[in-house]
């Protein structure tokens, strides 16, 4: 079973949503480091173990190679746009736990692939099946009941399920590889966070507190390792298994929340509220898995590694960069018939 690419990837993404998921209590673990400063901290932390893990796979030509096709200011307008996004959600999801939003801040993730799901719908009008219908009613239903009960809903919740849709839109739009786009979010925020450490005295605290010495690293490698098996879990199983898989962080985040956080189900909401929502995560996942058995049956499994026709748009960047990677490899080919024949002509 071992052996099995889609049992090894899935292994993968359960660990790499765990492990993201543990990183969701470490502003509790790194006290007295507030929670901003444990945000702040996470981001250098999470610069350096990408950098050494694009070192260790070989990435820096395919980083490099995609900058150069940058050419224009609003190319680059919209390349940097959404990094104080990212920034803002890194921060919430250190702060939001150790300030009694964990809850908050776990309602936001569990509604954000519903989100996605009306955000393809409207803007790249794709079909949303009957399932994805029922389910995305169920949210809605659910956050409406809430909203009448109490009035509000939790800016914490509005800012995750609504602020991650503008980053992927702007990403998609330039065609940005993941870990392109998280590196350059991670050195441009860089100066910020160097600043709010050294006017907060985050660095100092660090300096004064020992067990910081060892588990601030240890974020860094926590980091690296839910990157790493998101990349080994996205390269080994299809597009549809990769994303119901995803929805288990959610539900990771949940179980943390009220078993260690200690927090009570009714203060993020009421529990007619969290059982729809629940009740749709189980039904996004049903819907997941039947078009992953529907697309088995049919042998047209697709992974993350290969070109997304159906559901990518192609623009023009990505065709000339598709062309000229053909032509790269039929003058690749050719070189290497022109070395073998003299070889040849030997052997004859």
């Amino acid at each position: 079973m071992l052996n099995n690419p889609t049992a090894q990837g899935t292994i993968a993404a359960v660990l790499a949503n765990f492990l993201f998921s543990v990183l969701f209590l470490f502003g509790l673990i790194l006290q007295p480091l507030s929670g901003t400063q444990v945000a702040a901290w996470r981001i250098i932390m999470m610069l350096i173990s990408l950098v050494v893990l694009i070192t260790l796979s070989k990435q820096w030509l395919a980083v490099c190679t995609y900058l150069k096709t940058l050419k224009t200011v609003q190319d680059w307008l919209l390349f940097i746009l959404p990094t104080p996004i990212l920034g803002a959600q890194i921060w919430l999801f250190m702060w939001g736990p150790v300030n009694g939003l964990g809850l908050d801040v776990t309602l936001g993730y569990f509604l954000y692939p519903l989100v996605m799901i009306v955000i393809g719908r409207v803007f790249y009008h794709e079909t949303m099946s009957r399932l994805q219908w029922l389910a995305t009613g169920c949210a809605a239903l659910g956050i409406g009941y809430d909203v009448w009960l109490f009035g509000q809903i939790s800016w914490a919740t509005l800012f995750v399920c609504l602020g991650y849709p503008p980053y992927y839109l702007m990403r998609r739009k330039l065609a940005v590889p993941p870990i392109t786009g998280l590196l350059s979010d991670l050195i441009l925020l860089l100066p910020v966070v160097i600043f709010i450490l050294l006017q907060s005295g985050g660095v100092t605290l660090v300096e004064t507190a020992p067990k910081l010495w060892y588990l601030l690293p240890l974020l860094g490698v926590l980091s690296t390792a839910a990157m790493s098996l998101t990349m080994v879990a996205s390269n080994k199983l299809p597009v549809s298994l990769f994303g119901t898989l995803c929805y288990l962080e959610p539900i990771f985040l949940f179980v943390f929340s009220i078993t260690l956080l200690h927090q009570s189900v009714s203060e993020g909401g009421s529990v007619i509220m969290f059982g729809l929502i629940f009740v749709a995560l189980m039904i996004m996942v049903i819907d997941s898995a039947l078009g992953y058995w529907a697309r088995r049956r049919e042998n047209r499994l697709q992974g993350y590694g290969e070109l997304q026709v159906a559901t990518f748009p192609t623009t023009k960047r990505f065709k000339k960069r598709r062309v000229k990677s053909l032509l790269r490899v039929r003058r690749f080919r050719k070189l290497q018939k022109e070395r073998q024949r003299p070889t040849a002509k030997i052997q004859r």
